[in-house]
């Protein structure tokens, strides 16, 4: 089974100024309505620890691997519930240049596992709901 999500905004500000503000995670809690948190070295191979709060739902914690941090581009990384191949995500924000000072901002991620069916409602409307808070945020700070 297999469900991705893809949401995206247009930010009026530079991909290093959204990069800048994306890659703050200390200050995640102020201002992510998503990801309360992200602890740890992020750099491709290391594990980070990350808590996400998708609207109407508990917060959860994750150890997700970090797959590509490239700056300025793409952040991405895998998580599993318990073990791999129950319900994993690979989560990615990325990056585009627009060339006219704005930013393309994408945030997806694509679920697979047999518990998918289980967490469809969820992924398809809270988490969803998630994904499009913390853009709009962020295009908040980012234009400030």
């Amino acid at each position: 089974m297999a469900k991705e999500i893809k949401t995206e905004i247009i930010i009026n500000a530079s991909p290093g100024k959204v990069w800048a503000i994306l890659t703050d995670f200390e200050n995640y809690p102020t201002w992510n309505p998503f990801i309360k948190s992200l602890k740890g070295k992020v750099a491709a191979g290391n594990r980070v620890e990350t808590i996400i709060q998708p609207p109407g739902e508990k917060p959860m914690t994750f150890k997700p691997l970090v797959l590509e941090y490239d700056e300025n581009k793409e952040l991405r990384w895998i998580g599993h519930l318990l073990i791999p191949g129950l319900f994993d995500g690979e989560h990615k924000f990325e990056l585009i240049d627009n060339s006219n000072g704005t930013t393309l901002f994408k945030q997806s991620e694509k679920f697979t596992g047999i518990l998918i069916p289980l967490f469809k409602k969820m992924l398809e409307v809270n988490t969803v709901e998630g994904f499009n808070q913390m853009n709009k945020k962020l295009k908040e700070l980012a234009e400030k």
